[in-house]
């Protein structure tokens, strides 16, 4: 197998692998922060008639998922990586801030969370993530 299939097979095998951890924390945020009373988090339209009830901490868990997701889909891209280790966990980085982005335009959330979230949670974690996967 050429080294550019396994670098793509490592960006998308990070992808995935940060995308379940992203979710899977999202999932359990309720539990550990309920939503505001009377908000109905399950669907897109009810997120965003409720944004505007959400509190500071109702923001943890989704920069955590954010972050952590991006964190660990570049420790695993660059881990499975032949060639371009920090491209390789950049390039999932950056997928990962496509979606926040994304995000940010279909969220109504509060600008210093949109700021936070898009400036700390996707490229700082992919350097992280390729910083830690390269550590011995």
């Amino acid at each position: 197998m050429s080294s550019t299939l396994k670098n793509i097979l490592a960006i998308i095998t990070g992808l995935v692998i940060g995308s379940i951890v992203n979710m899977g924390i999202i999932m359990i945020s309720s539990s550990v922060i309920p939503p505001p009373n009377g908000a109905d988090v399950t669907t897109m339209e009810g997120l965003k008639e409720a944004m505007h009830l959400f509190e500071p901490k109702h923001f943890l868990f989704p920069f955590l998922a954010h972050a952590l997701g991006a964190l660990v889909g570049a420790i695993v891209a660059s881990k499975i990586a032949v060639t371009k280790k920090k491209t390789m966990a950049l390039v999932v980085g950056c997928f990962f801030l496509l979606g926040g982005i994304i995000n940010v335009f279909l969220l109504p959330g509060p600008m210093w969370f949109n700021a936070v979230d898009v400036i700390f949670a996707y490229i700082p974690m992919a350097l992280l993530g390729y910083k830690l996967s390269s550590s011995k």
